[in-house]
Formats: C-alpha cells, structure tokens, sequence
C-alpha cells in the first residue's frame, strides 16, 4: 500500500467532516484534487473507503479502520514535529491532554501547576470530556494522553491508578436525609437536584444512570463550580452530588451533610491513559511520570 501524508490528512479530514468538499477545505486542496486523492486511495487499497450518498458521505468498515492509523501516523508526526521544534530557540513544547470533569477541578491542578512551573518551554492544552469518550480518543490518537474512569479504559491502553473518586451527596444539615450515612441513587431521582452546567462531563455521567433508572433529574440550579452547588445545597435550595474530595473541602468552611452512594458508579479509579508511553514526545513522557510521582506521594 502507498498513501503519503497529504492523502492520510486529507482522508482524516474528509472523515471527520463527512464530506469531500468540506475535507477538501480542511486540507487545503482544490475539491477535483482531493477528489482524485481519495479515488487513488481507494483503488491502492483495493476496496471502498467512503459510501457517497447527496447528504455526504459515510465510513465503510475498511475506511473506519483507515481513520484510527491514520490518525495514529499522523499524530506521531505531529510528536516528531513538536520535539524538533523544541530544539529551536524561543519555541515551546506543546502536550496535550483530555480530562475528567473531577480532575480538571480537583485532582490535577496541583500536580500540572508544579510540572509547568519546572518545565517554563512546556505548554499544555486540555480538554474536558466524559471518562468513556476519554478513552475511545485516546485509543484513536486524537491527544497525548488522558485521565479518566479506569474502568472506562480498554485493555489496548497503558496506564496507572492516580487516585481514587467516590462521588457523595451532599444537603443542608436540616434536611430529611442528613443522618442517613449512605443512600441509594434511587431513592432520591425525584428530589430537586443542584447540579453543573450541562456541557460537563460529570453532569452527563450521572444523568445517564439516571435514564438507566427511567429518570430525568429535576435541577433548580446548575452552576459552574462544586463550591457553589455546595453552598447552595447548604442552604437547602436542593440536594447536589459532588466528589467526596470536594464535599469534605466545601464542609470545612460551610454546614453540610455528607452521606455516601452505595451505588458501584459512585466509586471510581481514577487513571492516567496512554497509548505508549515511548512513542510520545519527551515532554509529554515527562509530564506523565510527574504524575505518576505525585500519585504515589
């Protein structure tokens, strides 16, 4: 098979658009050359990539496994481009990294602080999403590495416990529930919810277990960070269900009633991800055994 990396990108482009025209763009070619690229893919390989239909196109069984090493090879380009970059004066290494909702806010800024204070050339770039679409990214070498639900992660990847996260309720010290010391998911889906805004990937987390128990949560409030759904749980507006880090932090200067869910997907490992390890860029390996340090200190 011969495929150089302008058809590779053009076909990750043409991919992720679902579009020729609009890959092309992506790609910067001319839409008869990319075009004439895709055919030439195809007929190399010997089978279709693309179904052409007048919405678009689709992925054949074929393409789809053309997608996931081209974007392996493309971004082990990128790695190789970014540690020759390094080299050059007044450049800066990039990593990057998909997080966690609980980890964006709790677990990591500690440990990512210190390593960027020690590594001044080192830039980080980090997205939120679910624990589950973590993985599949990751897998597919869409960024670096990545911290999420170990359970969530298949066998295919690398990685190492960083800690652990057991989500709890947390309500005002006057509420029915306060002297409970553990509860069940079901037997508060219809109470009124403080949660997070609806783009992060916590708020979706516990909404799907919610959908499993043929429930939507009723939230009158959903606010941008675990302190203030705490704050408003304390003053009994509706009860919030945070990371047990982030309760026990909020109840040292507010009232609350902390009680644990008994439920298995309230108790998490949390991991750091990788494809491997030697194939990353050196500044990305570096940041990862930071971590690893941190996790066991």
């Amino acid at each position: 098979m011969h495929a150089d990396l302008v058809d590779l990108r053009l076909f990750v482009a043409v991919a992720e658009a679902r579009s020729i025209t609009a890959g092309a763009a992506a790609a910067n070619l001319a839409l008869a050359s990319a075009s004439a690229r895709i055919k030439g893919l195809e007929a190399t390989i010997g089978v279709p990539l693309l179904k052409r239909g007048r919405r678009g196109v689709t992925l054949t069984a074929a393409g789809e496994s053309l997608l996931g090493h081209a974007r392996i090879i493309m971004q082990n380009v990128e790695t190789m481009r970014g540690d020759m970059a390094s080299y050059a004066n007044g450049m800066k290494a990039s990593v990057s990294m998909l997080v966690n909702t609980v980890g964006l806010s709790e677990h990591l800024p500690k440990a990512l602080a210190s390593f960027l204070r020690e590594h001044p050339n080192v830039s980080l770039e980090v997205e939120e999403r679910e624990s589950a679409d973590i993985a599949q990214a990751i897998a597919a070498g869409i960024a670096d590495f990545g911290f999420a639900a170990e359970h969530t992660l298949p066998d295919s990847l690398e990685r190492f416990t960083f800690n652990e996260d057991r989500l709890m309720l947390v309500t005002a010290p006057r509420s029915d529930l306060a002297g409970r010391r553990h509860i069940d998911f079901h037997e508060i889906i219809d109470r009124d919810f403080i949660g997070l805004t609806n783009a992060t990937a916590l708020q979706n987390h516990i909404g799907k277990y919610a959908a499993k128990l043929g429930a939507r949560l009723r939230y009158r409030a959903q606010m941008r960070d675990f302190d203030a759904m705490c704050q408003m749980a304390a003053a009994g507006v509706g009860i919030a269900i945070v990371p047990e880090v982030a309760a026990r932090r909020c109840a040292r200067s507010t009232a609350l009633a902390l009680i644990r869910i008994r439920d298995p997907w309230a108790n998490r490992k949390l991991a750091i991800c990788f494809r491997s390890l030697k194939t990353l860029s050196r500044p990305a390996q570096q940041m990862i055994e930071h971590l690893r340090a941190a996790a066991r200190a």
